[in-house]
């Protein structure tokens, strides 16, 4: 069943498009030598060319062009072998050249292509238009100084891939998983780390609405969204808002917005500007931008597993469910910790584990898989007490809460706390023959066909052993003695 909004006049179909802003993982801006790391002092990081002082020319970052590349293959998208470098004009105080140095016309990356995941199971293809690279403007701080404006340049320069989506989307839940999977990809390749909150990765949302089989219909693009929650609460409250106008009779005029988060709506912020206005050219200092097929195949080479790769290997290799392997191959972190633990062990155990008690763990304790309450390797020593029979279930969930607590490793816990499963039939005998001794009116009633006392007897034992029997031990020695 498509999604739709129903209006007063029937229901509208939405029509969405993201263009996703990726700060480029490299130690230098895209043309100079300043650093890029996010929380240092203001203006700390600029180098003449980013302040656009008059003779400075630009010099491609070789790394930037390399993550570029890396990311159009893991996109399955074409790599165009020749590329250009345009200015797009604009004044704006923190765009001290006034320009922005991007790639309108011949972008670095042409058509790819990104599969979904939809919370009903099924899958979707989102095409991808093209990727360019382009360099970020410095920041506007009005919140500083009652009456001045503050321009911090850090960011002046640092290297952007804008990933331009068809709009392919049909909802909300369909730009939200878009941008989940975009999001994994990237950090899987290390071309973008894909903090949201540090504005390494940021999106501009086009939205239209159409009635069932029409046309496309104008589009508004809302700026600058910078969490995957409120991309999809964008697209819905800009929908309503389109709705809204076409059924009172007007007409939705391109422009650009802002989404307010507080309230939930999108406002006007100017009308939306097209390729003239920016007056693009090529620009004089920078050749085009020619790479080799021979160094794409070197890159296409070292590519590291991707998501889909690696999720139906471990439905492949490991036996698990799908549902599972998705979940376990969502971060590259929570990946490599449950191949840790999973390697030579039983490994549908190991990812109910890893899913069940570590994340409820790093949920309790506020941490995070790359630095995680217990450690891959204690939890595989975990599951190694359990297969030697040295500890129960019950008594293996006992030993990990203390490792959250104290951080010691299970063999450590096992020895210092007196918790090692009795395996020993003697001693199981013992405790057993105790029980039915101190029962002998419970044991004549089972005997006598109430069956269901069996359980009250299992209890009775694992109590007095203060559950350290071996539960299957127990009930094999309660069977014989009970007859």
């Amino acid at each position: 069943m498509s999604y739709t909004i129903e209006g007063t006049t029937g229901p509208w179909e939405l029509v969405i498009g993201l263009e996703v802003h990726a700060q480029v993982v490299s130690h230098a801006k895209l043309f100079s030598g300043a650093a890029t790391e996010f929380g240092a002092e203001p203006n700390s990081q600029v180098s003449f060319v980013d302040a656009g002082f008059p003779g400075m020319l630009p010099v491609i970052n070789r790394e930037c062009v390399a993550q570029a590349v890396r990311t159009g293959l893991g996109l399955n998208a074409k790599v165009n072998l020749w590329s250009r470098f345009d200015r797009k004009n604009y004044f704006y105080a923190d765009l001290p050249q006034g320009y922005q140095i991007s790639q309108f016309a011949h972008p670095i990356i042409g058509e790819g292509a990104v599969e979904i995941e939809l919370s009903d199971g099924s899958t979707k293809t989102i095409g991808i238009t093209r990727l360019h690279l382009e360099q970020d403007a410095g920041k506007s701080l009005h919140d500083q100084h009652p009456t001045k404006s503050f321009i911090d340049l850090n960011r002046s320069g640092v290297a952007l891939m804008e990933i331009v989506s068809e709009p392919d989307m049909r909802s909300p839940e369909e730009a939200g998983a878009y941008l989940t999977k975009l999001r994994q990809i990237l950090r899987y390749l290390g071309t973008c780390d894909g903090n949201m909150e540090e504005g390494s990765m940021r999106a501009d949302v086009n939205v239209s609405v159409r009635r069932a089989g029409e046309g496309y219909r104008t589009r508004c693009e809302v700026k600058n969204v910078n969490s995957i929650r409120f991309v999809m609460q964008a697209v819905e409250a800009e929908a309503r808002r389109q709705i809204e106008v076409w059924e009172g009779g007007g007409t939705v005029e391109q422009e650009t917005r802002l989404f307010d988060t507080g309230r939930g709506i999108t406002r006007s912020m100017r009308s939306k500007e097209d390729a003239h206005d920016y007056r693009y050219f090529p620009d004089p200092d920078l050749p085009p931008l020619v790479i080799a097929q021979s160094w794409v195949d070197e890159l296409k080479a070292a590519l590291p597993e991707l998501p889909d790769q690696r999720r139906a290997r471990y439905v492949r290799d490991y036996g698990i469910t799908p549902y599972d392997a998705h979940v376990l191959t969502l971060e590259k972190e929570t990946a490599a910790y449950y191949e840790a633990v999973a390697k030579g062990r039983d490994a549908k155990q190991a990812a109910n584990w890893v899913m069940g008690d570590l994340f409820a763990a790093i949920n309790r304790t506020k941490t995070s898989i790359a630095n995680p309450p217990v450690s891959a390797a204690d939890l595989g020593a975990l599951l190694d007490l359990m297969a030697d029979n040295t500890l129960s279930g019950k008594l293996a969930k006992e030993v990990f809460e203390v490792m959250v607590e104290t951080g010691r490793a299970p063999g450590v816990i096992v020895e210092e706390r007196g918790l090692r499963q009795v395996t020993d039939t003697g001693a199981i005998e013992a405790v057993i023959d105790e029980v039915l001794a101190k029962n002998a009116d419970k044991v004549a009633e089972y005997r006598s066909g109430k069956d269901k006392l069996f359980g009250f007897f299992v209890g009775q034992t694992m109590k007095a052993m203060q559950g350290k029997g071996n539960p299957a031990l127990v009930n094999e020695v309660l069977k014989q003695k009970l007859g």
